[in-house]
């Protein structure tokens, strides 16, 4: 559904032979996974910024370089880092957060804009960019202005909370404490052009989505 103002697409958006390339935003644990996938369907893409950010972890470079500066204690029994552990090392560090994200994201950012030509390139569409701080890091990394619009996942906080504690065994508190560093979700949802309310019906969840697409696809004919 489109908010009563809403705001203008981002300009920058670069010429395509696929489906638009939309941009999720909203809170943490909002369901923006579930959108992601309801959006792309069959035919299109999903890039998840998580996904791209394990992989990177993953890798024997990464892996020496963290170890090196913080110690193999951030290791798992498998030889590869305990993200919980990391998590623990950076969160309340806004040097060691730098750093690390210095070392992560220019390897995400890579990974997303590599997706997102192969699935330009295969005609394919829609393009869905799932990446959590798409308009934090917009001024670094440009990602917010490669997409055609931008959609906010809304969802009760207390639904949000109770998501993280299940999903992802986070304490109570946690989603709040990790919010404060990101741009306020106001400001998020202001800058978005479509707006899809969450609060735990998959069904409805979907609706929304395919109702999202309809306009999408009514604007562009």
């Amino acid at each position: 559904m489109s908010p009563t103002e809403p705001s203008p697409p981002p300009q920058e958006a670069k010429n395509r032979t696929s489906g638009p390339v939309l941009g999720l935003v909203g809170g943490i644990a909002s369901g923006k996974s579930a959108v992601a996938r309801f959006l792309a369907g069959e035919g299109g893409t999903v890039l998840d910024a998580d996904v791209l950010a394990r992989e990177a972890l993953e890798t024997p470079a990464v892996i020496q370089a963290i170890t090196s500066a913080w110690g193999s204690d951030l290791l798992g029994e498998n030889g590869l880092l305990s993200r919980p552990a990391l998590a623990r090392r950076v969160f309340d560090d806004p040097q060691a957060r730098r750093w690390l994200e210095g070392l992560t994201h220019p390897a995400v950012r890579a990974r997303i804009r590599a997706g997102l030509e192969e699935a330009r390139s295969l005609g394919r569409g829609p393009i869905v960019l799932d990446v959590p701080l798409l308009l934090e890091s917009n001024s670094s990394e440009g990602l917010a202005a490669l997409c055609d619009s931008l959609i906010f996942v809304a969802s009760d906080p207390t639904h949000r909370e109770a998501r993280a504690r299940q999903t992802r065994g986070w304490p109570a508190g946690e989603v709040a404490r990790r919010e404060a560093t990101q741009l306020p979700l106001p400001e998020k949802r202001a800058r978005a052009q479509y707006i899809i309310n969450n609060q735990g019906d998959l069904r409805e969840l979907e609706r929304q989505t395919r109702q999202v697409l309809d306009e999408l696809h009514g604007s562009s004919s």
